[in-house]
């Protein structure tokens, strides 16, 4: 068997997709970027760990905020160009508080409706 790193595809800036799952309950929980030492670090501490393409820098989800991602499996998608991560999250995973990043439901106009835990207000 190959190893993850011979096969990953990293996008133009170094970076894969990972998308983060509630391991339990299977809800969708966010989105976020990986470069390799960020997901060297998610798998040796089995908390997700991503790069901030916006501040250029590590992201230790949780590292504020106490909301920790703890990784109980990691699996690559058929093309190699993405990450799904089952998760036991601690505490919401939105920076809004919401337990999902995904609240908002879209309506064939483009519409946006509320669908979350209620915290969030837009």
């Amino acid at each position: 068997m190959k190893n993850l790193f011979d096969i990953i595809k990293l996008d133009d800036k170094g970076l894969i997709a990972a998308i983060i799952q509630h391991h339990e309950t299977g809800q969708i929980l966010m989105l976020g970027y990986m470069n390799e030492e960020s997901l060297k670090r998610t798998l040796t501490e089995k908390k997700a760990c991503f790069w901030s393409r916006s501040r250029q820098e590590y992201w230790l989800k949780g590292e504020t905020s106490g909301n920790f991602l703890h990784v109980k499996e990691v699996r690559v998608d058929c093309d190699a160009d993405a990450l799904l991560l089952q998760c036991d999250p601690v505490g919401p995973t939105c920076h809004t508080n919401e337990t999902s990043c995904f609240y908002r439901i879209v309506d064939a106009d483009a519409g946006l409706a509320l669908a979350g835990d209620g915290v969030a207000t837009d």
